[in-house]
């Protein structure tokens, strides 16, 4: 039997490896591989066009389609400017709380699930259990993304997944999507003093920022009846206009930075249509009535899908089965699991920690929400065979 001083000294192993997004993860994957092989899982690594990043997938249990995966994402946000009591990066344990980068969000499950794994192994499985783990899911899910088409290629179709996020170990079935985009805005320099002659990227930058804001209104109109998240619409948010060099420089270039968190597809297809309009319709013909070569670029930073709450979810009723819950609730952040719902696969978020420790100094997850999610995985042996 597992026990916390053992998913203990794996989360306190996994916490050192500093796999912030922007760094490689290599080391923990190897690390995880290597202990996951050691219970007999056929282990697979599939790295990405740098090299300096992979996704794991360990299977225990017949090659066959079904089974249940385990997920987690191994990287973490940076520390940098924040002040924390601890190295972030080593496990420091303080009234029953242990703290580290990482702890909630969310090594503590892939601790907890790896610690499960021998126990797992020594089952007669009818069913395969994959144990996943993906890099930059902050960045925007690119490791769930890539592991996505890669089980499509290798036609490896698991039957549910639980998404392992810091969820207080309640049952979450629905999440918002997230959709991160840069618009690009390309003008024409000149001198302040002669405005006419210029084509200024950082006022057609404000005026895409207030069609957002209209769009934003407009979004409160379009929520659903019975919508469950709160705010129960569609969002959008600006995150940054950047532009310009100088008082008296018309700003030749500018961007601008924004997401939406669509509650239902025909809200993000309704958003990128009235933009592209209105900047087709309406700024590009009046930059370029100065400048030919002027022009508006949307960049797609990251298109993530949310988790879409349905009747029939066989992996909300194994979660409330093995935690004794009586329902499933939905929350406005986002994960993997509508990656993997996009599949094919039945999914739910359940995890320890809370969302509100994540990527704050002093992160922690509790003792006693890591037993809760131990006992969760001891329960669900006993439904594996």
């Amino acid at each position: 039997m597992s026990t916390l001083q053992e998913v203990k000294s794996l989360l306190a192993d996994l916490i050192a490896f500093p796999t912030v997004s922007t760094d490689s993860n290599l080391d923990m994957i190897q690390y995880l591989a290597d202990k996951l092989a050691d219970c007999g899982a056929a282990v697979e690594i599939w790295h990405d066009d740098t090299g300096a990043k992979a996704n794991l997938l360990a299977t225990l249990g017949p090659k066959r389609d079904g089974g249940i995966v385990l997920s987690g994402h191994s990287d973490v946000v940076p520390v940098a400017d924040q002040d924390w009591a601890s190295d972030p990066f080593v496990l420091h344990e303080q009234d029953g709380k242990w703290f580290g980068r990482g702890a909630c969000d969310m090594k503590g499950f892939v601790a907890a699930a790896i610690a499960m794994a021998p126990k797992i192994a020594a089952l007669e499985l009818q069913r395969p259990v994959h144990f996943a783990v993906t890099y930059d899911e902050e960045t925007g899910c690119f490791g769930a993304r890539a592991l996505a088409e890669t089980l499509r290629e290798k036609g490896i179709r698991p039957a549910v997944a639980i998404v392992g996020e810091p969820t207080m170990m309640q049952i979450i079935e629905g999440h918002k999507g997230c959709y991160e985009y840069t618009t690009h805005f390309t003008g024409l320099e000149g001198h302040g003093s002669s405005p006419d002659l210029g084509v200024n990227a950082v006022e057609y930058a404000a005026r895409y920022v207030s069609k957002l804001a209209d769009l934003k209104a407009q979004l409160r109109s379009r929520a659903p009846e019975d919508g469950r998240f709160e705010p129960p619409w569609t969002t959008i948010n600006t995150g940054a206009l950047v532009g310009g060099v100088a008082h008296n420089v018309i700003p030749g270039k500018a961007r601008v930075e924004w997401e939406m968190r669509p509650v239902q597809a025909g809200d993000a297809e309704f958003v990128k249509a009235e933009l592209e309009q209105f900047c087709t319709q309406t700024l590009i013909p009046a930059m370029q009535e100065v400048h030919p070569d002027a022009g508006v670029h949307t960049e797609v930073i990251g298109e993530v899908d949310g988790l879409e709450p349905v009747e029939v979810n066989a992996a909300r009723d194994l979660v409330m089965a093995l935690t004794g819950a009586n329902g499933a609730d939905v929350v406005p952040f986002g994960t993997e699991a509508g990656i993997f719902q996009g599949l094919g696969m039945q999914v739910v978020v359940c995890g320890p920690g809370s969302i509100e420790q994540a990527h704050k100094p002093d992160e922690f997850v509790s003792v006693d929400q890591m037993g809760q999610c131990l006992a969760m995985l001891e329960r669900l042996c006993t439904k594996l065979v």
